[in-house]
């Protein structure tokens, strides 16, 4: 069983980070959910990571009510990914707290089949909700596509991120339930995160690679890095 109430992760690029306010506001939240106030240990640690260079730092509290900071370098950095879709229900117990469920999260992908880089979790109507380490984004035309927020989600700060993109673009941007059959079928599909950022689905389980020449992930990976500040 994991020993963690709570963790948060980001990348720190050139002592840059994306969404960083975000983050704290998550870790924050969820640690005082369980009685711990986060904020001074938060800033203190945050004020001593590294301006130079890759890392992937993790925050955590643990079941002991120790908070702690893991530096990690931060691992390379991935483009289009193939997916596979879980075969049952969502396993996780705490699915809108980060922490809880990671280690169980890291053995599902890691046995996930055909080789695939993540794996969808689907909802108890069969509508995917999320990536084991990955919000899900898709486009319909024009319009960025979310799973509706009220749906068993971590609440992810790179989909943050992109809906506050979408707004200064003049995006559409609306959330609705949709299936793996279906979501194989909209104009592009997208798993976010704060270490890669956007990566187009470009594979489904076994089937051939999508070049997807018209992809709109390189503009709006542009546009997410250009949130990074300075720590």
């Amino acid at each position: 069983m994991s020993d963690l109430q709570v963790a948060d992760s980001f990348l720190v690029a050139g002592g840059k980070v994306r969404g960083i306010e975000l983050h704290r506001e998550r870790f924050v939240r969820s640690c005082a959910a369980v009685g711990v106030s986060a904020e001074a240990f938060w800033d203190e640690q945050a004020g001593r990571l590294p301006g130079f260079g890759r890392w992937f730092p993790r925050f955590e509290l643990r079941m002991s009510g120790e908070l702690a900071v893991q530096l990690r370098p931060a691992p390379p950095i991935g483009g289009r990914v193939r997916v596979a879709v879980h075969d049952g229900p969502d396993p996780r117990t705490a699915p809108r707290v980060k922490g809880p469920d990671l280690e169980l999260l890291g053995k599902l992908k890691e046995s996930a089949p055909h080789r695939a880089d993540e794996i969808l979790l689907l909802d108890h109507d069969g509508s995917v909700l999320e990536a084991a380490y990955s919000a899900l984004a898709w486009w319909e035309d024009d319009t960025l596509c979310f799973p509706p927020s009220d749906r068993p989600l971590l609440p992810s700060v790179t989909a943050q991120l992109l809906r506050r993109i979408a707004t200064t673009q003049g995006v559409s941007v609306v959330e609705h339930p949709i299936t793996p059959t279906d979501l194989q079928s909209t104009t592009e599909a997208w798993l976010v995160n704060a270490l890669h950022g956007i990566r187009p689905i470009h594979a489904w389980s076994d089937s051939p690679i999508d070049p997807l020449p018209n992809s709109h992930s390189t503009p709006w990976q542009s546009h997410l890095d250009s949130l990074a500040r300075p720590l």
